[in-house]
């Protein structure tokens, strides 16, 4: 009888929470939420910041199917960006300039995310031989603890660290762990568009927002219980 009296209150609840995602009224809030503490987008780094030895590492974000062809997906794109504009800056002012992709294939597709990226690095001018593939990582403590093994103690006088704002708080979060301090440089920055109709990317951008929030709360768990 009770379940029978809730079905309305429940019936209406979902279809409103399903209209407030997908029009961008509780999209938006999850989406601040994640990105609260990043840097803003388009940050310009000081010439001061590259050292000698500057390693500047690229995050993945998965791949996608696009005309037949596994390609990287809009936010990487914007990721891969950043990264040669770093690149190009440090070349400028320091000895030694590395591009550090992580990501491996948890997607199970055809190639690893890292392997994808580094033709779009190469069009953007980034020599293969300042490249470096990590290629094994699943996941974003993955990313920091395969990173950190590559790192050779004190070569680095500078580390940058490239992903997008949704990620950043929790990628540093894993980078600390592992002993690095590496500046944050976001890529790009997600905004849900409020409106009357549900759209589709809106509901992208929730899932998203909804999974660095968990992944953070995860990884302060794991870190209690020794995990991490």
């Amino acid at each position: 009888m009770l379940l029978r009296n809730a079905r309305t209150l429940i019936g209406t609840t979902t279809i409103v929470l399903f209209w407030a995602v997908g029009a961008g009224w509780l999209a938006q809030p999850l989406l601040d939420l994640a990105q609260r503490g990043a840097p803003p987008g388009g940050q310009t780094v000081a010439p001061a910041t590259y050292a000698a030895h500057t390693a500047i590492v690229l995050l993945g974000t998965g791949t996608v199917h696009r005309d037949g062809k596994l390609v990287p997906p809009r936010d990487a794109i914007a990721r891969i960006a950043m990264s040669a504009d770093l690149y190009a800056r440090c070349k400028q002012v320091s000895s030694v300039c590395h591009v550090i992709v992580s990501g491996g294939n948890p997607q199970e597709h055809e190639a690893t995310e890292a392997d994808t990226y580094l033709p779009y690095l190469l069009r953007e001018e980034v020599p293969r031989g300042d490249i470096i593939l990590e290629n094994r990582s699943m996941t974003t403590y993955e990313n920091a603890r395969n990173v950190a093994a590559i790192l050779p103690d004190g070569y680095y006088g500078s580390l940058m660290l490239v992903t997008s704002a949704y990620q950043m708080p929790r990628a540093l979060l894993n980078f600390h762990r592992f002993g690095m301090n590496p500046l944050p440089v976001v890529s790009n920055t997600r905004h849900a568009k409020r409106g009357v109709l549900p759209r589709r990317e809106n509901f992208f951008d929730a899932e998203i927002a909804l999974h660095e929030l968990v992944g953070i709360a995860q990884f302060h768990v794991y870190r209690q219980i020794g995990w991490f």
